[in-house]
């Protein structure tokens, strides 16, 4: 399975050829990210704020194949008030080629238990990590130690050159981690599996780029913290 970081909360993933995008955001609408303008079989959009509800600049195949990918919706909250601040959120969970991914959209509170059993044994799960607008990182911290999934790539979070100034930064967050990997690219190959790359480690290293970086994931006990590159900030 193909998982590319487009930006902000915005991926792209891949399975035998199908791709589905999670949450595109609208031209203009997040700080210096250029516009998607990218082709997809299906689009998914946890919410309809314009950050995350961009379907204009997702150009659909409408090729006729069927999806390999099954996917589950769970209806959440978008602040800790039950939507009154904020509004609805959907997570949603895509299963394909023995993987388990989890999108967790703007999520804006710890989810209720029968949410937390439909979560567990993920493989990977995007969530953000900047606050504010979201749970913030102590309560993102929380959930996934609850779940343990294998991978959590982080999402939703202000840089130096983009995103919403009240956001907390990836570093922020990943400063109570001990196991992070920074990928030098927006693009991995997922598989399910024991995990490869044996001889990497310590608690923060630096992978090189490339298009796509094979990466298998193991569900080892420990959560293992993975950075990616946002394509949208390649200029």
């Amino acid at each position: 399975m193909k998982l590319q970081y487009l930006g902000h909360s915005c991926f792209r993933v891949e399975a035998e050829g199908y791709e589905i995008v999670l949450d595109p955001y609208e031209k203009d609408s997040v700080p210096g990210l250029k516009p998607l303008d990218v082709e997809a079989d299906q689009c998914l959009c946890s919410h309809g704020h314009k950050d995350h509800c961009g379907l204009e600049w997702i150009h659909l195949k409408n090729r006729g194949v069927e999806s390999p990918f099954r996917v589950e919706r769970l209806e959440s909250w978008h602040d800790g008030e039950k939507g009154a601040q904020r509004g609805s959120n959907a997570i949603h969970i895509l299963q394909a080629e023995g993987l388990k991914i989890i999108h967790l959209g703007d999520l804006g509170c710890m989810p209720e238990k029968w949410q937390l059993e439909r979560m567990m044994d993920a493989d990977v799960i995007l969530a953000p990590v900047g606050g504010y607008y979201t749970a913030e990182p102590e309560v993102i911290r929380e959930l996934i130690g609850r779940l343990s999934p294998a991978v959590m790539i982080p999402m939703h979070y202000r840089t130096e050159k983009s995103g919403f100034p009240v956001l907390k930064t990836c570093e922020e967050y990943l400063k109570d981690c001990k196991n992070v990997t920074r990928y030098d690219t927006d693009t991995i190959l997922l598989e399910a599996g024991e995990e490869g790359e044996k001889e990497e480690t310590g608690k923060d290293r630096d992978m090189p780029g490339r298009d796509a970086r094979p990466f298998q994931t193991e569900h080892s006990g420990e959560v293992r913290t993975v950075v990616l590159k946002q394509w949208a900030l390649n200029r």
